[in-house]
């Protein structure tokens, strides 16, 4: 029935639609043909994510979850399949990890990547080890632990200079870049900036993991936009957040959002307040189209920023901003 509802999604948003199901045979032994629908099923579920954010696509993949673990304590496999049921379980706790993260509900975040990283730890599998170490710093900035997202990042990069792929050692890279940017300390930030940067470039190596697909320009050129945020470089800060709403794929509607508001936060930051404020409203409309915590927060910091300046305009566009949010559910 899951698959059957994915499907459907997968249809409706134009995306691939997975294999057709398979039946597991009377005496519950399952083949190739059901790992691969299942796999089928967390690409869907990936995909819905980069679209419309972590909010509603959460309780799809906590059910997808579900069914793979019953899959693998109910049916009967040889140990080769059982390896890979057990990897996707990882991945797909990952997956719900990083989408309660989007949603804003941070414990349950911490929760499915603690079960994922026992997985990756379990396997020795470096690909999800990696993600997960990745998902956790960024957490850990996010929520004001800047020197614990940089020993995390860290952690990850060991493991992705052994993984031998220089996109995935790029990924992980900024996300060392934003945990050094909220310490503040601007020197060792440019280095892995300028380290991340290089290593995108490199055509030799081995190629990065399905997930790490999302990673390039657009997220380096939005990293450094942040970077400039943190150090009080306000117009450097729009320059950089612009071109990364140029770059970024239509296909990444949560980023585009995401990347819409921080760019009218930085406009009132750097002093242009009206072009601020009405790219703010203007991009309620793109924001209408996800359901993402992170997107809303900064909406909120938009929001907050306007209603100091005493302008009607900006109290304005305070007002529909704070119309918005409630009509949303948020703070």
């Amino acid at each position: 029935m899951f698959l059957n509802d994915s499907i459907g999604l997968a249809a409706a948003a134009g995306l691939p639609k997975p294999v057709t199901r398979s039946t597991p045979r009377r005496d519950g032994a399952i083949g190739t043909a059901h790992l691969l629908e299942l796999r089928e099923g967390l690409r869907s579920l990936y995909q819905l994510d980069d679209a419309y954010g972590g909010g509603d696509v959460l309780s799809l993949t906590i059910r997808h979850l579900r069914r793979v673990r019953r899959v693998i304590n109910t049916s009967t496999y040889p140990d080769t399949l059982g390896r890979q049921l057990q990897l996707l379980a990882g991945e797909t706790a990952e997956h719900c990890a990083w989408l309660a993260y989007d949603a804003d509900k941070q414990d349950i975040a911490r929760q499915y990547w603690g079960e994922a990283l026992t997985i990756a730890t379990m396997l020795r599998d470096d690909s999800l080890e990696i993600l997960v170490l990745a998902g956790l710093s960024l957490q850990a900035s996010f929520e004001g632990r800047p020197r614990d997202g940089y020993d995390l990042a860290r952690a990850a990069q060991g493991r992705a200079a052994h993984y031998g792929s220089p996109m995935l050692q790029s990924l992980v890279g900024v996300r060392e870049v934003r945990a050094l940017s909220l310490m503040g300390d601007q020197k060792a930030a440019n280095r892995a900036l300028a380290q991340s940067m290089r290593l995108v470039e490199r055509d030799s190596g081995r190629p990065s993991p399905e997930w790490a697909a999302f990673h390039g320009p657009a997220e380096l050129d939005y990293c450094q936009g942040l970077h400039y945020m943190e150090i009080g470089h306000y117009p450097a800060a729009v320059n950089f957040v612009k071109a990364a709403i140029a770059r970024q794929d239509s296909a990444y509607g949560r980023n585009r959002a995401l990347y819409r508001m921080t760019l009218a936060s930085g406009l009132v930051k750097a002093g242009e307040v009206d072009e601020g404020a009405a790219y703010a409203v203007e991009s309620l409309e793109h924001l209408e189209e996800v359901e993402s915590g992170r997107a809303m927060r900064k909406l909120s910091e938009v929001r907050d920023l306007l209603s100091t300046v005493d302008a009607a305009s900006t109290q304005q566009a305070a007002a529909q901003l704070t119309e918005y949010a409630h009509t949303k559910g948020a703070a």
